[in-house]
């Protein structure tokens, strides 16, 4: 058994090793601090660590990409750590929307979409044209926020006022938007619009009308691109070979249990590895990992309010999932899909059962990964992925059962009901849209909610944190500090939203609020760099 011997101390301790604290650890060993970051699982990644099977590889990504582009926010912080960083490529072909009796394609081309929309629908063309001229505006507000990923946390006074400023331009294309939530929100906004269900139909599903305008905007921005060479996976493992390159260091298979806290200053964590427990010092933490986590079991008990852990708890998050991960005996095309990603579903459903985890009526989102990416599978093979959103609760906790401990015991009767669940998509998709899918299936592996938990111990297995939206804004759910001095949070529970484009930023301000305490001199580098003000001058092997 190889020995986990971390140094007894480091400038920082990052908790959690997936795309966020990967990208702390990153940039705070470039900027020459000694750090180190422990990661509970077998490998790097978190969401985005991907797996193996019989020669398949399987992204378990999020189903797009977004800010990834050459000139998107990641790539610009990615370019700190180094030239090197994986490419990711523009996505033509981005969302398919399938129905019983219709089946429209958004590409990177947008005005396609509201051509052939107008084209049948002529006497909406008014409304039409509205909703993506709105959807227009919003993509111009994207296209300034790539300057606009450092918080106000990392600003002077000054700075903070220009940056108010800056954020309010920013937020003129949402507000007109932000108060249509909820399923009646959703239809009146969009009933704006048309007054027929079109534009219900194709947006069937979403939870507010931001949701609706959002994928189109970013569209317009050419802002959806696809995985790099290898998968999603292409960038934890970078940024961790860039993370020992400059001298800090990765451990797997190493749990973090306790946060040390001395007059309400952290100095370090209790480690639990397969050697045993570690103790190691520190001046800084940044955890990269769930956050009632952090507030209810790695804190002492007084560290954090009951007030702020109740807070926390009500906040409204994201929804967990069910994938299949399909593995094909012939190339994905042969099926007739493309390099979209397919949202297929009944328009006769209501919007709550659309994503209510239930599998005979749920939307499902499809999409073939192998397709734009042939290096993932044996030659003339290909893969499938396959979601839906699902609950943590649902199915009686998925019929596991729970050890002494509170751990979910995954027994035959949770091992039979994931199946069941992947023969009813299966079966949909080749009823209505795929024929003779199963005749081409190898074998598929199913992840619930209850495996990513497993993986994650992120509430209810949630796959991107906490929602934006009025209450967890209200309630500042979200925050890059703590109630312990120089404890900062990182991740989705940093900042409200999901994706790539969230943990990175994150993490660059995590790092950016310890760079301007130990580093002045570049922090100020990083900084001009990510306003957009300057070049960077460091050296970027």
């Amino acid at each position: 058994m190889k020995e986990i011997n971390p140094k007894a101390y480091y400038d920082v301790v990052i908790i959690g090793g997936g795309i966020s604290g990967l990208t702390s650890s990153s940039l705070l060993s470039k900027a020459g601090l000694s750090c180190c970051v422990f990661e509970m699982s077998e490998k790097v990644g978190g969401y985005l660590a991907g797996f193996d099977r019989k020669g398949y590889k399987f992204d378990t990504a999020i189903h797009w990409l977004n800010d990834c582009g050459e000139q998107g926010f990641v790539s610009n912080i990615f370019k700190i750590i180094g030239e090197d960083y994986p490419k990711a490529e523009s996505q033509t072909e981005i969302r398919r929307f399938a129905a019983e009796n219709s089946d429209y394609l958004l590409t990177n081309n947008p005005d396609k979409l509201k051509e052939n929309l107008i084209s049948k629908f002529p006497d909406e063309k008014k409304g039409i044209n509205n909703f993506f001229r709105d959807a227009g505006r919003i993509s111009k507000s994207f296209n300034d926020y790539v300057y606009l990923g450092r918080s106000v946390e990392t600003r002077s006074l000054f700075g903070k006022i220009i940056y108010g400023l800056k954020m309010l331009k920013f937020a003129f294309a949402f507000i007109p938007h932000i108060k249509y939530t909820g399923d009646e929100g959703v239809e009146k906004g969009l009933k704006k619009y048309s007054k027929s269900q079109v534009l219900q139909n194709i947006f069937g599903a979403e939870n507010d009308l931001l949701s609706c305008l959002v994928p189109v905007a970013w569209a317009y921005s050419d802002n959806f691109q696809t995985p790099p060479k290898g998968g999603s996976r292409a960038y934890p493992q970078w940024l961790s070979a860039k993370t020992k390159e400059r001298g800090g260091e990765v451990f797997l298979n190493s749990k973090v249990t306790k946060i040390i806290v001395e007059k309400n200053e952290v100095s370090g964590v209790r480690v639990l590895t397969k050697n045993g427990i570690k103790e190691v010092r520190c001046k800084y933490i940044v955890s990269a990992s769930d956050l009632g986590e952090l507030y209810n079991k790695l804190l002492p008990d007084n560290a954090v309010s009951e007030k702020k852990k109740s807070k926390l708890k009500n906040a409204e998050i994201y929804s967990s999932a069910v994938t299949v991960s399909v593995a094909l005996n012939c190339p994905a095309e042969k099926l007739g899909i493309g390099t979209e990603n397919i949202y297929f579903f009944d328009a006769s459903v209501n919007r709550k059962d659309l994503s209510g985890g239930n599998p005979h009526k749920s939307g499902i989102h499809i999409s073939a990964p192998s397709l734009r990416d042939k290096t993932l599978v044996p030659e003339g093979k290909g893969t499938l992925n396959i979601f839906i959103p699902a609950s943590m609760e649902q199915n009686n906790y998925w019929e596991c059962e729970k050890d002494s401990n509170g751990n979910f015991l995954r027994n035959k009767a949770y091992k039979k009901l994931k199946h069941e669940f992947a023969e009813i998509l299966i079966n949909r998709i080749q009823e209505k849209l795929i024929p003779n899918l199963k005749e081409h299936i190898l074998f598929y592996d199913v992840a619930t909610p209850i495996t990513y938990y497993r993986y994650t111990l992120n509430k209810n297995g949630t796959m991107m944190g906490q929602k934006p939206g009025k209450e967890n804004i209200m309630n500042k759910v979200a925050s890059y500090k703590t109630p312990v001095k120089n404890l900062l949070q990182s991740g989705h529970w940093a900042d409200l939203g999901g994706g790539v484009l969230i943990a990175v930023k994150s993490a660059l301000n995590t790092s950016l609020m310890i760079l301007k305490k130990e580093n002045k001199k570049v922090f100020k580098q990083f900084a001009d760099y990510v306003d957009g003000k300057k070049s960077l001058i460091t050296n970027n092997k």
